[in-house]
């Protein structure tokens, strides 16, 4: 098939799966291949996140070096061939409210079906790194409103992520996920809660609809999507799950290869020739040839 150009059903999409009963799972896709996989798989929902896309571009860790045009084009290339919602990573919105409102503009064009906007300061980092640092309140106040005000299409997702537990504590955490959405967020995510105590706390005094971050090997203690539905969350991520899984099955693959000169022990573990070509849309592509020859067309 050929790439899809973004609508905003998508949004809308989002829309009703936040009104449905259940949790939505979500897991983060670091590029193209890795979202038609778990589009496939059976996800409802992608997550562009800043880290995978970081580390799968260029390189680099999530200290920052992402700009808005890289994580417009990764969800643009995402969206052009899958067709399930995808919510980006909006970071701090790279700059100031004049910033934030073209980020909007930039993500919802691209295809996305919503945004995550958080409350650090700049440089930002990764949220379960050390050294993280916010904003005032009021101020994110203002970047939500800006943001409000940007957005063309109401069905687009906003949804507000709060750093100030490292700093600031839960309690503080909490009024500010509360207060974000009272300024146009639709979602709430607290970063980085670091017991089950802080996840049922949150989970209870905020009010809005409610992601939680699922990073194995983070700073939260991770439970299962039933028990953060019980809790009343709404969406459960797992950020960069692929990214390292990835990461961890090329480097096998290559130990083996070293060791084997073949990579045949791994054949279990691949896709086949036939799937991965079923996967890219191999023989939709080659019909058209066969679709545009004459005789195809006097039948």
């Amino acid at each position: 098939m050929t790439p899809r150009t973004p609508e905003p059903t998508s949004a809308r999409e989002l829309r009703a799966l936040l009104a449905r009963p259940g949790i939505i799972r979500s897991l983060g896709a670091h590029d193209v291949l890795t979202a038609l996989v778990l589009e496939r798989a059976g996800l409802e929902l992608l997550f562009a996140g800043g880290f995978g896309v970081s580390a799968s571009a260029h390189g680099l860790p999530d200290l920052g070096f992402l700009g808005l045009a890289e994580i417009t084009e990764a969800v643009r290339r995402m969206a052009a061939r899958t067709s399930i919602p995808i919510v980006a990573d909006a970071d701090t919105g790279y700059g100031d409210l004049h910033n934030v409102q073209r980020t909007v503009e930039e993500l919802e064009a691209a295809g996305a079906a919503g945004l995550i906007l958080e409350d650090q300061e700049s440089p930002k980092r990764c949220g379960h790194f050390e050294g993280k640092s916010v904003v005032s309140a009021k101020e994110m106040e203002l970047k939500w409103k800006a943001a409000v005000r940007a957005r063309r299409n109401p069905d687009f997702v906003f949804v507000a992520r709060t750093d100030a537990r490292e700093s600031h504590g839960v309690d503080e955490a909490i009024d500010r996920a509360n207060r974000y959405c009272d300024a146009g967020a639709d979602c709430a995510f607290v970063e980085a809660p670091r017991s089950l105590e802080e996840l049922e706390q949150i989970a209870r005094r905020v009010k809005a609809p409610k992601l939680a971050n699922m990073l194995t090997f983070g700073k939260t203690p991770v439970v299962s999507a039933s028990q953060l539905e019980a809790m009343g969350y709404k969406i459960v991520v797992a950020p960069i799950e692929t990214l390292l899984v990835t990461a961890k099955a090329v480097q096998r693959l290559a130990e083996a290869f070293l060791r084997d000169g073949h990579v045949l022990g791994k054949a279990q573990e691949m896709l086949t020739f036939a799937e991965i070509k079923a996967l890219l849309g191999v023989d939709e592509f080659l019909a058209v040839r066969d679709e545009a020859r004459p005789e195809a067309r006097d039948t």
